[in-house]
C-alpha cells in the first residue's frame, strides 16, 4: 500500500488538460493505419511484428507538439489510438489466413473482407473490454512488480519530451544510436542480424547445440528495462530448449522421424521435397540445421504446453487480486451517483456495465451475422460464449506476459494454440468432429489471438497513461476507435497482399498467402493443429511435457510463465534480452557499491532507462521503415544493391562477419552501461 501512495503521475490528477480531442484521435488513427499495414506485411512474411506504441509516441512528440500544439496527454492518446492497429494486425495475420489451409476447399470462402473485418473488430473490442476491470489489478496494484517495459519506456519518452533538456536529450540520443545501428544492420548489413554458433550433428558429445542472438538495439533496451532477474529466468528457458532438449532429441530421434513430424505440422511439404524448416535434403535424408528442424517439430509444442500451464497457474494466482478489483469496480458503480466527484481523474475507468453489455453484444453479433462460420444460431452462440471464456483467460495472461517482457515478445501464438486445443476438445466432447467444424475452431482461435494481442498493447498503453497521469476512460475510448479504424484498413491490406501475380495465376495459384512470397507461418501452423486435433491425430505427449515442465518450475519457486516463455521463444530472442538485463544488473551493483540510492521514479527517469527507451524506440522505428522499403519491388532492389554482407563475409569469413556484429552489439552495450552510471542533470 505504501508503494501505491508514494507513486505520483507526471500530470497530477487535479490538473485538467486537453486529452481526448479530435486531432489526437485523427492523428492516432492515421498512425494506426500505417503501422497496422506494416505489421500485416511483417506477420505474413516472417511471422513477426513490430511494436508501434513507442515509435508513435516519438512521432507525436516531434511532430505533434511542433505542428499541432498537442499536450502530453494528447500525445498519449495519439499513441494509444495508434497502437491498436499494430496489435490487431498481428492477431489477424497470425490466424485468419488459416482458412486457406483447412481440409475443406470451401473453408477458403470465409477468407473474405467482411469476415476478416468483423472478426478483427470483435477481437479488438474484446481485448480492450476485458482489460477494463483488470486495469486496477494489474497496472495500478502491481505497478512495481510488473514493469510493462514498452509502456514504461513509452511513458518515459512522453515525459522526456515534455521536460526537454537533458531528459529528452538522453532518450533521443539513444534513439539516434539505435537508428544508426539499425541502418548498419538492417539496410547495409555491416552488422550481422543473427550471429550463431552451431555444433555439427555428427558431434558425438553435443550434437546440434545452437547459441544465437538477434543482436538488435530494441532487445537490449527491453532487457535493461525488465532487469536482470526476469531476463535471467527467460534465457534459462531458452538454454533448456536449445542446449538441453534439442541436442538430446537430435541424438535420439532419427532425421526421418523429425522430417515426418515437420510434414505433419505443415513446415515441410513432403518427405520427398527439399526445403522446409531446417533445410531438409530428401536425397541424403539430412537437415542443414538440425536444431531448427527439432525446434519446429517438437520444442514449439512443448513450449506451447508450458506457456498454457504457466498462464493457467498465473491466472489462478491472480484470481484474488482480480476479485478485489471487480468488487471495487462494482462499489464504484453503486457510489457513482453520490460520490462521483471524489473519484480522481486518473482513476476513472469505463463502467463495468460497458464490459457486461459490450460482451453480450459481441456474442449476439457473432450469433446473427451470416459472415461468421456456423450452420445455425446455436453453433454461432456457442462460438461467442467460448470467445468470452477463453478471452477472459488469455487477456489476463497476455497482460501479465507483456508486463514481464513486452508486447514484441508476447507469445500469442502459444495462447492461440491453447485455444485451438481447448475449443477442439470441447467440440469433440459434444460430437463435433471432422472438417466441417474446422472453420469454427479457427474463428474462436482467431478472435482470441486478436483479443490477446490487443490486450497486450492495451496494457502497455494503460501503463504509459498511469505513468504520465492520463484518464483511463479516455484511453479506453481511444482504443475502441483505434480498433475499428485500423480493422477497416487491415482487412484491405491483407486481401491486397493475397492477390496472386500473373505468374501465380498461370501456375494455378489463386492466393499469394501460403506461397514463398507470403508464407504466413503462424497461420499455417494453426490450420495444421486444427486439422490434426479435429482428425484426432495430434501428438499430445509433447504438450504434456511442457505442462509438467511448468509445474516443476513452480515447485522450484520459479515463476513458470517467464520460464515457459523462454522455452517457447528462440534463444536468439531471449539471449540479447538477457544481455540487456545483465547490464542493468552490473549498473545496480556498481551503484550499490558506491552507496547510491535512487527511488523507483528516479530510476525510471535515470539516464540508463531513458537511453534504453531510445534503443527500443529507434530499433522499432527502423524495423517499420525497412518493412515499408522491402514491401515494394524497387525497395527490394535498393536493399539488394546496398547490402555489404557478401563482400564483408568474403573478406572476414562468415565467423569473422558474425564476430564483427557481436563487437558492434558489445560497443552499444558498453555505451548503455557508461551512460547509465552518469547522474541525471
Amino acid at each position: 500500500m505504501s508503494e501505491k501512495k508514494t507513486f505520483r503521475p507526471f500530470i497530477a490528477p487535479e490538473i485538467i488538460m486537453k486529452e481526448l480531442t479530435i486531432k489526437s484521435i485523427l492523428l492516432g488513427s492515421f498512425f494506426g493505419v500505417v503501422f497496422g499495414a506494416a505489421n500485416v506485411y511483417l506477420a505474413l512474411k516472417a511471422g513477426l511484428t513490430v511494436s508501434a506504441s513507442i515509435p508513435i509516441a516519438v512521432i507525436a512528440i516531434t511532430l505533434g507538439r511542433k505542428f499541432f500544439k498537442t499536450t502530453i496527454l494528447e500525445n498519449n492518446i495519439i499513441q494509444t489510438t495508434g497502437s491498436a492497429g499494430e496489435s490487431i494486425a498481428s492477431g489477424v495475420a497470425f490466424t485468419l489466413p488459416g482458412f486457406l489451409f483447412l481440409t475443406s476447399p470451401d473453408s477458403a470462402s470465409y477468407f473474405n473482407y467482411l469476415t476478416i473485418l468483423i472478426l478483427a473488430i470483435v477481437g479488438g473490442m474484446l481485448g480492450t473490454l476485458l482489460m477494463i476491470p483488470l486495469r486496477k489489478a494489474l497496472i495500478v496494484n502491481e505497478h512495481e512488480t510488473l514493469p510493462y517495459p514498452e509502456g514504461t519506456a513509452c511513458g518515459d519518452v512522453l515525459k522526456a519530451g515534455e521536460k526537454g533538456g537533458d531528459f529528452a536529450k538522453t532518450a533521443f540520443w539513444g534513439l539516434g544510436v539505435a537508428f544508426a545501428y539499425a541502418i548498419l544492420q538492417k539496410i547495409v548489413h555491416i552488422v550481422a542480424e543473427t550471429p550463431f554458433y552451431l555444433t555439427r550433428q555428427a558431434n558425438k558429445f553435443f550434437p546440434s547445440a545452437k547459441i544465437s542472438g538477434e543482436i538488435t538495439p530494441e532487445y537490449m533496451g527491453v532487457g535493461y528495462i525488465i532487469g536482470p532477474r526476469i531476463a535471467g529466468v527467460l534465457v534459462a528457458g531458452g538454454v533448456l530448449s536449445w542446449l538441453v532438449f534439442i541436442p538430446l532429441l537430435s541424438f535420439l530421434v532419427p532425421a526421418d522421424t523429425v522430417a515426418a513430424q515437420l510434414v505433419k505440422l505443415g513446415y515441410l511439404k513432403s518427405m520427398t521435397t527439399d526445403g522446409g524448416k531446417g533445410g531438409w535434403n530428401a536425397a541424403t535424408h539430412t537437415f542443414n540445421d538440425y536444431s531448427a528442424a527439432v525446434y519446429y517439430a517438437f520444442i514449439r509444442l512443448i513450449g506451447a504446453g508450458a506457456v498454457t500451464a504457466g498462464g493457467v497457474i498465473t491466472l489462478i494466482k491472480t484470481i484474488p487480486t482480480i476479485v478485489k478489483s471487480v468488487k471495487g469496480s462494482f462499489s464504484s458503480i453503486k457510489n457513482a451517483g453520490t460520490q462521483s466527484g471524489e473519484v480522481l481523474r486518473t482513476e476513472k475507468d469505463l463502467s463495468l456495465k460497458v464490459v457486461g453489455f459490450g460482451s453480450l453484444a459481441l456474442i449476439a453479433l457473432i450469433a446473427v451475422l451470416p459472415q461468421v462460420p456456423g450452420d445455425n444460431i446455436f453453433q454461432k452462440a456457442l462460438i461467442g460464449v467460448l470467445v468470452i471464456i477463453f478471452g477472459a483467460l488469455f487477456v489476463t495472461v497476455s497482460s501479465r506476459i507483456v508486463g514481464l517482457i513486452g508486447s514484441s515478445n508476447n507469445p500469442i501464438s502459444g495462447m492461440t494454440i491453447a485455444t485451438v486445443m481447448g475449443t477442439s476438445l470441447i467440440f469433440l466432447s459434444i460430437g463435433w468432429s471432422g472438417k466441417a467444424y474446422e472453420p469454427l475452431v479457427l474463428v474462436v482461435a482467431g478472435m482470441i489471438c486478436i483479443a490477446a494481442a490487443n490486450a497486450g498493447a492495451t496494457s502497455q498503453d494503460l501503463k504509459s497513461g498511469y505513468i504520465v497521469g492520463a484518464t483511463p476512460k479516455n484511453q479506453q475510448i481511444a482504443l475502441f476507435v483505434g480498433a475499428i479504424v485500423s480493422s477497416i484498413v487491415i482487412g484491405i491490406t491483407i486481401k491486397f497482399l493475397d492477390k496472386p501475380s500473373a505468374d501465380m495465376v498461370a501456375q494455378g495459384i489463386h492466393h499469394a498467402i501460403g506461397t514463398e512470397q507470403y508464407p504466413g507461418p503462424q497461420a499455417t501452423l494453426m490450420a495444421t493443429l486444427i486439422k490434426g486435433i479435429q482428425s484426432q491425430n495430434l501428438d499430445w505427449q509433447y504438450v504434456f511435457v511442457g505442462i509438467f515442465l511448468a509445474v516443476v518450475m513452480e515447485f522450484c519457486g520459479i515463476k513458470s510463465l517467464s520460464f515457459a516463455i523462454g522455452v517457447y521463444l528462440p534463444l536468439s530472442t531471449t539471449l540479447p534480452i538477457a544481455v540487456g538485463g545483465a547490464i542493468k544488473g552490473l549498473v545496480e551493483r556498481k551503484k550499490k557499491k558506491a552507496h547510491i540510492v535512487t527511488t523507483p521514479e528516479e530510476e525510471e527517469l535515470g539516464k540508463g532507462s531513458l537511453f534504453a527507451t531510445g534503443l527500443v524506440a529507434g530499433g522499432a522505428i527502423a524495423g517499420v521503415i525497412v518493412a515499408f522499403i522491402s514491401g515494394s519491388e524497387w525497395g527490394n532492389k535498393f536493399l539488394n544493391n546496398v547490402t555489404m554482407e557478401g563482400s564483408i563475409s568474403q573478406w572476414l569469413g562468415t565467423n569473422g562477419y558474425y564476430l564483427l556484429g557481436v563487437l558492434f552489439f558489445a560497443a552499444m552495450g558498453w555505451m548503455l552501461y557508461k551512460i547509465a552510471l552518469k547522474k541525471s542533470e
